[in-house]
């Protein structure tokens, strides 16, 4: 018997008031803490804001007279480009707004120069340097672990992903050297779940045809979503078209130039903050935030009566792992992997996955993480202190990530 440790270390309250200057300082990414750019802006993105660490009213301190003997991380892949489909919209928005309007000025004056060169699916390079940064922070953690360990690796079969999982190895790799260990594994073999038809993959919720193609289950989150925008969405909408003469700007226009922010922030290799930023007021910022939070709430969440259900699949391996059990059930759980100890290993004391953030919303959703929390309003703002800490930005942002731990504690015979 044992209880589990769980640290969902994702993002962070702040006690600074920056403005939306832009020329701020430069922006400071560390292995620990996480983006600290402007982050009332910054970690107002949804699932787009770059990681950064949150408190607990649980403190992620190990006890005193205990010892981590597992460690487990589940994370999201590091910053990226837009998806292959809205890289498309967001240029001819672009295109859009250079053939309609005639004179940029003031704060929209940059767009004169703009030209989108944004690709499509693959990490930046701030999101490659994340992923580093999370694999520095996973050995320092667990200093007492890495040492002698090396982590057995799975990654969900997109590239950004796999890329993902081997940058994290490059900063652990990177952190165990600078400790004067040798570390003769490197480079650390990486499992790849495919995330084709046919393949049973823990890391990825494609499988669920019940949600991908049916109804009501796989337009909830939209639907929240865009009662929700109809709140907020037209005042900004009509702005920008005062502003702009000419722009004929439509509400997924606005949507995209919201979007940009984060997108165009994190295409720069320092995270250096966009003067797309600049376009919005720190309310509209909260506005976009809670939007996207609904979005992965109904979306993959405790909103949605099939989210938890896309979960259950890595929930179970989690347990096989602290338990040294088999994996036995009917999930996603691909049970000729997990049936091979090459291939599913037991024994391990580190383990890393590297997926989605629809995916890892799920699963929190299955470990029950959010269960507290009533369903959220999509007429209103609802701050973290009423949704129980329930946030995109919190749970799911790029590099997000959750440790989940074993401990041995002197005077108790079961684990923690």
């Amino acid at each position: 018997m044992f209880c589990l440790a769980l640290f969902a270390l994702v993002s962070a309250y702040l006690f600074v008031v920056p403005s939306l200057s832009l020329q701020p300082p430069r922006c400071v990414d560390t292995p620990d803490k996480g983006y600290q750019c402007q982050p009332r802006l910054s970690h107002s993105w949804g699932q787009y804001s770059p990681f950064f660490s949150v408190p607990s009213e649980i403190s992620a301190t190990v006890p005193r007279n205990c010892k981590v003997t597992f460690a487990q991380v589940l994370s999201r892949h590091g910053a990226r480009d837009p998806t292959s489909s809205k890289t498309k919209v967001y240029n001819a928005t672009i295109q859009k707004l250079k053939s309609n309007v005639h004179q940029f000025s003031g704060k929209y004056a940059f767009l004169d120069r703009f030209q989108y060169n944004l690709g499509a699916d693959q990490l930046t390079l701030f999101g490659e340097q994340e992923m580093i940064n999370s694999g520095i922070a996973f050995y320092d953690r667990y200093e007492k672990l890495t040492k002698q360990n090396t982590p057995f690796i799975r990654a969900s079969g997109e590239e950004r992903v796999v890329v993902s999982a081997r940058n994290f190895s490059q900063g652990f790799h990177q952190a165990k050297t600078s400790d004067k260990k040798v570390d003769s594994d490197y480079p650390y073999p990486v499992l790849i779940l495919p995330e084709g038809e046919g393949f049973n993959n823990t890391l990825n919720h494609d499988l669920c045809t019940a949600f991908e193609d049916g109804q009501p289950y796989s337009s909830i989150g939209s639907k929240a979503q865009q009662t929700f925008l109809a709140t907020f969405l037209p005042a900004i909408t009509s702005r920008l078209n005062t502003d702009l003469p000419g722009a004929n700007l439509t509400s997924t226009d606005t949507i995209t130039l919201l979007d940009l922010c984060p997108f165009t922030t994190v295409a720069s290799p320092i995270g250096t903050i966009s003067p797309f930023c600049n376009l919005f007021t720190l309310d509209e910022w909260k506005h976009y935030d809670y939007y996207q939070t609904l979005g992965k709430y109904y979306g993959y969440g405790p909103g949605n009566p099939l989210g938890p259900t896309q979960g259950v699949g890595f929930v179970n391996e989690l347990i096989a792992r602290l338990t040294g059990k088999a994996v036995n059930d009917r999930t996603t759980v691909n049970q000729t992997l997990d049936s091979s100890n090459a291939t599913f290993p037991f024994g391990q004391a580190l383990y890393v996955d590297v997926s989605h953030d629809n995916d890892m919303t799920s699963i929190f959703s299955a470990l029950g993480l959010y269960s507290s929390t009533a369903p959220l309003s999509n007429t209103s703002i609802q701050s973290t202190a009423a949704t129980k800490g329930y946030s995109a930005a919190w749970t799911v942002p790029f590099a997000g990530r959750a440790y989940f731990e074993k401990m041995k504690c002197t005077g108790h015979k079961e684990e923690f």
